[in-house]
């Protein structure tokens, strides 16, 4: 059995009110509710079939297939390809400080570029070559895009960082779209783009020429640290850090300008030690921009370019983009009103826009309560099942209230959710 309440501003102690009414009448209708719950989720879960087609390619489906028809959608849009769009923009900037700072011998980039990669990526690539431990909770099938068990949407760029390594680049970027189940807020949306970026340094590179019997050297034998992994030497580890801070604090000054306060926080990710967060104080408030660190050795090595150590950084381009342009809401990357698009129509990528709101009409604010058994159901599944029906006119659920039955272990679950009604 489905509730709906469709009151503004009512608190949430409705539950103390009518507990025993929602108790008498469960017994009754909880197999219906399972069921009605179970059949809405199927049908928001995309076209039934054998199988998946995604960009050209069919994938059979198997009882780890989740991939909704709404997501599906999305693949192969490419928006940060999409001439004068808000992050292309971002990107042309980045890439063009990156070809004009960074310059290889005879004058080349030293920085390849690859933007254009598929984005079905197997577990193996998405995790396992990224050292992810085989229990870590980011291989959840609740929070990950599963075309069956081989393959995925990738949850991140860094999915292709191994491949691209073991073909012997030193220097790259990677851009694309990546998936991931995620919370419904202004901030967050199931598809985002990310960039990548790898720089693998040898001896020499890092050390210049020196003599023979000199003391500096990438490697030692010795044990691990909060400053170190057990295989670097100290020296090794603080030039390149030095170079990834440096890179990244000439990256963003370029994107926001000079006179930009900029702290790094010490953090933890799987495939980099150490490992930071870059956050600046953006209007008054500190704001994370990215994520960095010295790359696993373990990964370099595995990857064939074991006489190197690198460093490796990701952000995302629609929050730079939000940052930049003043966005409030994640889903107009996706929007296709010309009012939007057209504001992004400059002359010159580095002309200063500030976007202009389209909608005049305030928000809606809906309140919904459903039964939902314990076993095999996630929160991204009803926000997935709202995406699918309520498309990108849904800005925000919060979960707000749950109540657990104490015989039956099931739980009510009220959430709200809150619609945009945009002017025409």
């Amino acid at each position: 059995m489905t509730f709906w309440s469709l009151t503004k501003n009512v608190q949430h102690n409705h539950l103390k009110v009518c507990s025993n009414w929602v108790r008498s009448i469960f017994q009754r209708n909880r197999s219906l509710a399972s069921q009605t719950i179970s059949t809405e989720l199927a049908a928001a879960s995309g076209p039934s079939g054998s199988s998946v087609e995604v960009l050209g390619k069919s994938y059979p489906r198997d009882d780890h297939s989740n991939v909704p028809g709404k997501i599906l959608s999305k693949v192969g849009k490419n928006l940060h390809q999409r001439k004068y769009h808000p992050l292309w923009l971002v990107l042309e900037r980045v890439k063009r400080h990156f070809y004009q700072q960074y310059v290889g011998l005879y004058g080349t980039p030293l920085f390849s570029v690859f933007d254009s990669l598929s984005p079905v990526v197997t577990p193996w690539q998405n995790f396992d070559s990224l050292l992810v431990p085989a229990d870590h909770p980011s291989r959840k099938k609740g929070d990950n895009y599963y075309l069956n068990r081989a393959h995925m949407l990738r949850s991140h760029t860094s999915a292709h960082q191994w491949n691209l390594m073991r073909a012997g680049l030193k220097a790259f970027l990677v851009v694309g779209d990546v998936y991931r189940r995620d919370q419904i807020d202004s901030h967050h949306y199931p598809v985002f783009h990310q960039l990548e970026a790898v720089r693998l340094f040898s001896k020499r590179q890092l050390f210049g020429d020196m003599k023979d019997g000199e003391p500096l050297q990438l490697f030692e034998h010795s044990s691990r640290s909060a400053h170190k992994q057990e295989t670097h030497t100290m020296e090794a580890v603080k030039l390149v850090e030095c170079d990834l801070k440096q890179t990244l604090t000439k990256l963003i000054t370029h994107l926001f300008g000079v006179g930009l306060e900029i702290r790094w926080v010490d953090c933890y990710f799987p495939f980099t030690h150490p490992s930071f967060e870059m956050e600046i104080n953006f209007q008054g408030e500190w704001i994370e921009v990215l994520g960095c660190g010295i790359m696993e050795q373990q990964l370099v090595n595995s990857a064939g370019a074991q006489n190197n150590i690198g460093w490796a950084f990701g952000l995302g381009l629609e929050r730079l983009a939000m940052i930049l342009y003043n966005i409030p809401d994640i889903r107009l990357f996706w929007s296709e009103d010309e009012r939007f698009l057209k504001q992004f129509y400059v002359p010159d990528i580095n002309q200063d826009v500030q976007f202009q709101p389209l909608s005049k009409y305030p928000a809606l604010v809906n309140d919904i309560s459903f039964w939902l058994p314990l076993q095999n159901y996630s929160e991204n599944d009803f926000y997935d099942l709202v995406r699918a029906v309520g498309g990108d006119l849904v800005e925000r659920v919060d979960l707000i209230d749950k109540f657990e039955h104490p015989n039956d272990q099931q739980y009510f679950s009220p959430l709200s959710f809150r619609s945009i009604q945009n002017s025409k």
